[in-house]
C-alpha cells in the first residue's frame, strides 16, 4: 500500500526542484520525517489553462516505515489513522491509498501444465511481439521471433539511403524492421488504458535505457534516438535467456492441421510451432491477404486518413503558454484536438510530434506515406502533427480487405501528385481553405518531409465528404488553438497508416484466434492496441495465456 497525494501545486520556478514538491506533498498529508519509508514522484504535469498563472500539477507517493515487530493488521490501521489525519486537512489536494499493480508471470507459469513439443514462435518484433517475447523468454518458454525487416542498426540505414536517395526497401524501411513502426516516431508512451501491466512495461523501459522520467510525466516520450538502443537492449535479453530472433524472416504461410497451428512457412523454411503470436503490425498487407486465403476470421476495422500538418514550434508554445513561451521548466508545447459532426464522423489531431519531422514512411512500391518522428531533445524547428478524418464502411465498402483497398488508391494518388519519384504533394493551409493556387513561398513555415515535396493541390487526393471534414477541423481548431492553421501553416499529404484497417477476431478469454487453436493475434496490426504502451500490454496479456495453458520448456 501507498498514500498518494495529488493536485501539488507548484510554480514553474520551483518546477525542477523535486525534493520542493516533495516536500510540499509531505506537509500536505501532515506526515511525519520519520513515518516515510520511501518517498516518490508518481505523476507530474503543466496545467496552462491560465496563461497567467501556470503551475505545475504533482502527485507523490509516500510508503510508510515498519515499525519493530509491527503485525501487518496493526500496519493497516496505523495507515488508516494516518489518512484520517489527511484527509481532516482543509488542503485543495487529493489524499489516498493505492494497491501497488503486481505482474507476477510466476505465479502463472506455475499454472500451464500442457507440454510444448517447440518453442512458441512470435511474428514480429515491435512493441507487442517484442514484450511477448521478452515475458515469455524471463519463464523459460524460449520464443523464436520472426521479424521481416532488418535489426535496427541495417534499419536506419536503408531508412536513411530512402530519404536521401528515394530508393525504396520494401523489406526494411519505416513500417518493417526491429522495434515497428514506433521505432521512427516519437516514441509516445501515453496510453487511456488503465491496466496494471502499463507499469511493467515502462519499468521495463527504463531498465534497458529509457530516461527515468517516463515514470512520472504526463505525456512521456522517449524519442526515436533513445528508443533505438532501448529496443536493442532488449533484444539482447531475449536472447541471453535462450530466446532467438532471426531478422529478414517473413511468414509467408501457417500450416492448420485439424483446427490446430502445426508450423509456420517462412521465406528461410518451414518451422514447426504448436503456438503461433501474430503481432505482424499494421502495415503487413500481404499477411492480412495470405490469412484471408485460410478462412482466417477477420473483419474490416474503421481507421482514419488525412494529412500531417506542420506549423512552427514557437507558434505553437506561444498559442499554448502564451508569455510564459520559452520558459525553461516548460516543456515542448503539445496539442490534441478533436470535433465530431452530426453524422458522427470524427476529425481530429494524431501522434503529435513536437520538435520533430514529417517523414517518408512507405512500405509498398509508387505510393506515399508521411508520418511524424521526433528525437528525445524535439528540438527541431518545426511542430507537426497527422491531421485525420475517421473513415469506416461507408467509405471504402464492407469487406474484409476493403480498407487496405482504400488506403492504398489514396498512396497511389499521393505518389502521382508529389512528382512520381516518393516526394510528397504539400500546400499550404490558407491555400487549401482558400481553395488557391498551392504556394508555398508564402508561408514562413518550411516542409520537413524527409523526400522532399512538390506542390500540389491536396483535395484532388481525398473525396470531398473527407476534404469537408478537414476544412471544418483546420477552423475550429485555429479557434481554440491560435497558429494551428495560419497562413504560415502547411499541409504533406498522405496519413493513412493512423491504425489497422483490419481486425484478426479472437475469442476474448483465451485471445486465440476463433476457430484455430494456438495462433494468439496481439496489438496494433491485429486490431487490439493503438500505440507503443497498448501494443505492448497486449503482447505481454497474449504471454500471459500461453503460460497458463503450457509449461515452461525444460
Amino acid at each position: 500500500m501507498a498514500i498518494i497525494v495529488s493536485q501539488i501545486k507548484t510554480a514553474l520556478e520551483d518546477s525542477s526542484d523535486i525534493e520542493k514538491i516533495m516536500e510540499a506533498a509531505r506537509k500536505t498529508a501532515r506526515l511525519r520525517r520519520d513515518e516515510i519509508e520511501r518517498a516518490y514522484l508518481i505523476k507530474s504535469s503543466v496545467d496552462a489553462r491560465k496563461r497567467e498563472n501556470i503551475m505545475l500539477v504533482s502527485s507523490v507517493g509516500f510508503e510508510l516505515t515498519h515499525q519493530d515487530k509491527e503485525t501487518a493488521e496493526q500496519y493497516s490501521k496505523r495507515e488508516e489513522e494516518i489518512l484520517r489525519r489527511t484527509q481532516n486537512s482543509r488542503s485543495a489536494a487529493q489524499v489516498k491509498t493505492q494497491n501497488e499493480p503486481q505482474v507476477d508471470f510466476e505465479e502463472l507459469a506455475k499454472q500451464g501444465e500442457e507440454k510444448l513439443p517447440h518453442p512458441p514462435v512470435i511474428v514480429g518484433f515491435g512493441p507487442a511481439g517484442m514484450f511477448a517475447g521478452l515475458a515469455l523468454a524471463r519463464m523459460g518458454y524460449c520464443p523464436v521471433i520472426l521479424e521481416r525487416g532488418a535489426d535496427v542498426d541495417s534499419r536506419v540505414d536503408a531508412v536513411e539511403g530512402f530519404w536521401k536517395q528515394r530508393r525504396l526497401d520494401t523489406r526494411t524501411n519505416v513500417q518493417f524492421g526491429e522495434g515497428g513502426a514506433g521505432t521512427f516516431s516519437d516514441g509516445k508512451l501515453t496510453t487511456r488504458i488503465n491496466d496494471p501491466r502499463c507499469g511493467f512495461i515502462l519499468e521495463e523501459m527504463i531498465r534497458h535505457g529509457a530516461p527515468q522520467e517516463i515514470r512520472y510525466r504526463q505525456k512521456p516520450h522517449v524519442g526515436t534516438d533513445l528508443l533505438r538502443n532501448v529496443v536493442k537492449n532488449i533484444r539482447g535479453e531475449i536472447i541471453r535467456l535462450g530466446g532467438q530472433v532471426k531478422f529478414l524472416t517473413q511468414v509467408e504461410d501457417i500450416v492448420v492441421s485439424q483446427g490446430k497451428i502445426s508450423a509456420v512457412k517462412t521465406n528461410e523454411g518451414e518451422i514447426p510451432a504448436e503456438v503461433v503470436v501474430l503481432a505482424i503490425g499494421h502495415s503487413a498487407r500481404d499477411t492480412f491477404e495470405m490469412l484471408m486465403q485460410k478462412q482466417i476470421m477477420m473483419e474490416p476495422k474503421p481507421f482514419s486518413v488525412g494529412v500531417r500538418i506542420e506549423q512552427r514550434q514557437k507558434v505553437i508554445d506561444y498559442g499554448l503558454y502564451g508569455e510564459y513561451a520559452g520558459h525553461p521548466a516548460l516543456p515542448k508545447g503539445e496539442y490534441q484536438l478533436s470535433w465530431r459532426n452530426e453524422q458522427q464522423r470524427g476529425v481530429y489531431t494524431f501522434c503529435m510530434c513536437p520538435g520533430g519531422f514529417v517523414v517518408a514512411s512507405s512500405s509498398e512500391e509508387d505510393t506515399v506515406v508521411t508520418n511524424g518522428m521526433s528525437e528525445y531533445a524535439r528540438d527541431g524547428e518545426n511542430a507537426n502533427a497527422a491531421l485525420v478524418v475517421s473513415v469506416d464502411g461507408k467509405d471504402f465498402g464492407g469487406g474484409v480487405l476493403d480498407g487496405i483497398r482504400f488506403q492504398r488508391e489514396l498512396e497511389h494518388k499521393a505518389f502521382e501528385l508529389g512528382g512520381r519519384d516518393y516526394r510528397a504533394p504539400a500546400q499550404s493551409v490558407k491555400s487549401f481553405l482558400e481553395k488557391d493556387t498551392p504556394d508555398l513561398s508564402k508561408a514562413a513555415t518550411q516542409p520537413s518531409f524527409s523526400c522532399g515535396v512538390k506542390e500540389a493541390e491536396l483535395r484532388s487526393a481525398f473525396p470531398e465528404q473527407i476534404n469537408q471534414m478537414l476544412e471544418e477541423g483546420l477552423r475550429r481548431f485555429n479557434r481554440r488553438l491560435p497558429g494551428f492553421a495560419d497562413q504560415d501553416a502547411i499541409m504533406t499529404g498522405i496519413e493513412t497508416r493512423t491504425s489497422s484497417p483490419v481486425r484478426i477476431t479472437r475469442n476474448a478469454d483465451t485471445l486465440q484466434a476463433l476457430g484455430v487453436q494456438g495462433l494468439y493475434p496481439c496489438g496494433e496490426g491485429a486490431g487490439y492496441a493503438g500505440g507503443i504502451v497498448s501494443a505492448a500490454v497486449d503482447g505481454v496479456r497474449v504471454a500471459e495465456q500461453i503460460m497458463k495453458r503450457y509449461c515452461p520448456k525444460e
